[in-house]
């Protein structure tokens, strides 16, 4: 059975022309999913009794369970471990702020990049999710939390641009009129690099905030973290923000994980702005996640200060992530390994 999310609006008002159903009863289905939060075709009471037969016998609303959730005492921050159709885990993370709620989302089952300081990549890739897949964790959350989600930030666990046509399906499909409607400015997509679909991506002319996982002023440091600095040099990888500048006029965010006496010195700092200058762009400073898989430990915070007060002696804007639900193990990968050593 198709799952109905995977659809786009066209593509499930075909399906209602091959049933011999007019088409507009495809924005009413929508209208139950994604407005009212209805994920049982028998519950559309606007719907034939013969149409909702059809759709049961054809089509899937999958919708995740939860199989656990954490809320930080700290900052109400609430992760979500959730199951999918197939029995595979992965992760979501909702922020709360005073703007509204974000949430991190995953866009894949595992990760491939194999970056050394984050957990979800420690096991591999499992497999891509579909478009579906990754708006339903947006549906769930609402679901649960009874509120909107207004920002999106594709940061969970998997690469985004290594899932590149389902991941830009589903941002053309989150910011529909008739799904969520989430305005393309709210979506922020994080990627360790992969320079030909940062390109892509820059030609399909959206207005997401692109970010960077950088970790290194030079191809020495990233190499010995990241296994895609190993494909793509910094230059590559610049060359291709700064298309992706020229062709949106977007500014680009650099997330920089500080891993105490790996990249947290003043001489990495100053590379880092000499690297940087001129580009619209700022830097996201993050303490690195702790994962006892890695041996990389945080960097004092004095480091982190003088890195940042370094930064922007030199014009270039800076900020230090704020931590949000470190007492539940917020970073993308952990509850979810913890979950499967446990259950094995």
């Amino acid at each position: 059975m198709q799952n109905i999310l995977d659809f786009t609006l066209e593509e499930l008002q075909l399906w209602m022309k091959s049933k011999g159903q007019p088409a507009f009863r495809a924005k009413q289905i929508f209208d139950w999913i994604y407005n009212k939060g209805i994920f049982d075709f028998n519950k559309m009471t606007n719907l034939p009794k013969a149409m909702i037969e059809s759709l049961n016998e054809e089509l899937i609303i999958n919708i995740p369970q939860v199989v656990d959730k954490f809320i930080s005492k700290q900052d109400d921050t609430i992760k979500f471990l959730m199951s999918l159709h197939d029995g595979n885990l992965i992760e979501s993370v909702v922020m709360k702020y005073s703007h509204g709620n974000s949430i991190c989302i995953s866009t894949q089952i595992g990760c491939r990049m194999g970056c050394k300081f984050c957990a979800s990549t420690i096991d591999g890739m499992v497999r891509n999710l579909s478009s579906g897949e990754i708006i339903s964790q947006i549906l769930l959350a609402q679901s649960v939390l009874g509120e909107r989600i207004s920002n999106i930030v594709l940061m969970g666990s998997g690469e985004p641009l290594d899932n590149y046509e389902n991941v830009k399906k589903f941002l053309y499909l989150v910011n529909a009129p008739y799904s969520l409607n989430i305005g393309q400015r709210h979506i922020t997509l994080s990627t360790c690099g992969i320079v030909p679909n940062i390109v892509d991506l820059a030609n399909e002319d959206m207005q997401i905030t692109l970010a960077i996982s950088l970790h290194a002023p030079n191809d020495f440091i990233r190499k010995q973290s990241m296994p895609i600095a190993n494909k793509y040099s910094i230059s590559e990888l610049l060359g291709a923000c700064k298309y992706y500048v020229d062709k949106t006029n977007r500014r680009i965010t650099f997330e920089y994980a500080l891993i105490n006496g790996f990249n947290d010195g003043i001489k990495e700092a100053e590379e880092l702005s000499k690297l940087l200058k001129g580009l619209l762009c700022h830097v996201n400073l993050i303490p690195v996640n702790e994962i006892k898989e890695r041996d990389f430990k945080k960097s004092k915070l004095e480091n982190i200060n003088k890195f940042k007060e370094c930064l922007e002696s030199k014009g270039i804007p800076t900020t230090i992530r704020r931590e949000m639900g470190s007492d539940i193990n917020a970073a993308c990968g952990q509850l979810r390994r913890s979950y499967i050593e446990k259950n094995s």
